[in-house]
């Protein structure tokens, strides 16, 4: 069964950095599309990066120019990279998956693979 292991998270000052990585594991389908997720209490989990099966990436609005999402395909590891984090991106982050149709270069509708989360605190 596929298994998303999120790391990384935790405290840092506005303006810093974090690093969060997610392991996956028992794909039984190659090159999935990719998602960093992120929620506040109360509120609805808010898409903030895709990587696709063939590389290419979005970003919401809200982390654009601030937030790089990459995947080692070797080691089947996700990552977020965060600069010049604000307090309002304190949130629970998580990372989740699906199935890319290489045919049309789109991602199915559902997401039916979460991680756990991990935290992150921004403070001003």
């Amino acid at each position: 069964q596929v298994r998303l292991v999120e790391s990384g998270g935790g405290s840092v000052q506005a303006g810093g950095s974090l690093t969060l990585s997610c392991e996956a594991s028992g794909f039984t389908f190659s090159s999935p599309c990719m998602y960093w997720y992120r929620q506040l209490p109360g509120n609805e989990r808010e898409k903030i990066a895709t990587i696709y099966g063939n590389l290419n990436t979005d970003y919401a609005r809200s982390v654009e120019g601030r937030f790089t999402i990459s995947k080692d395909t070797v080691q089947d590891t996700l990552y977020l990279y965060m600069n010049s984090l604000r307090p309002e991106d304190t949130a629970m982050y998580f990372c989740a998956a699906n199935k890319f149709y290489y045919g049309r270069a789109i991602c199915s509708l559902d997401v039916p693979y979460w991680g756990q989360g991990t935290q992150v605190t921004v403070s001003s």
